[in-house]
């Protein structure tokens, strides 16, 4: 089964960490990009970070610069996503995606189901 699974979202409070992390089945890891978004209520998906295929060049939005780092592990179909000094606004669904192409022209043809972050203040 080809699928994207989120896991490690929860609750924390502000200046917290997290590790997300991405496990992908039933495609060729090594061969996609990954990237990570976001959604709050109320707020459109928006892009958080993108690494490419082999894990050499690191992307990111201007609001996480500095405090996320993204990784992957193409020997274990996963992607990272290390998020530190959390805010409350960084309260979010986060989702990984399998994309192709060359940054910023990504296609994005897999999602994941989400995994859930709430920063309390």
């Amino acid at each position: 089964q080809v699928q994207l699974v989120e896991s490690g979202g929860g609750l924390v409070q502000a200046g917290d960490s997290l590790r997300l992390s991405c496990a992908a089945s039933g495609l060729i890891f090594s061969s996609v990009a990954m990237g990570w978004f976001r959604q709050a209520p109320g707020k459109e998906r928006e892009f958080v970070a993108l690494i490419n295929w082999s894990g050499s060049s690191t992307y990111y939005a201007d609001s996480v610069k500095g405090r996320f780092t993204i990784s992957r592990d193409n020997a274990k179909n996963t992607a990272i996503l290390q998020v530190n000094s959390l805010k409350p606004e960084d309260t979010a669904v986060y989702y990984c995606a399998a994309g192709i192409g060359t940054y910023p022209r990504i296609t994005y043809i897999l999602w994941g189901q989400g995994t859930q972050v709430t920063v309390a203040s």
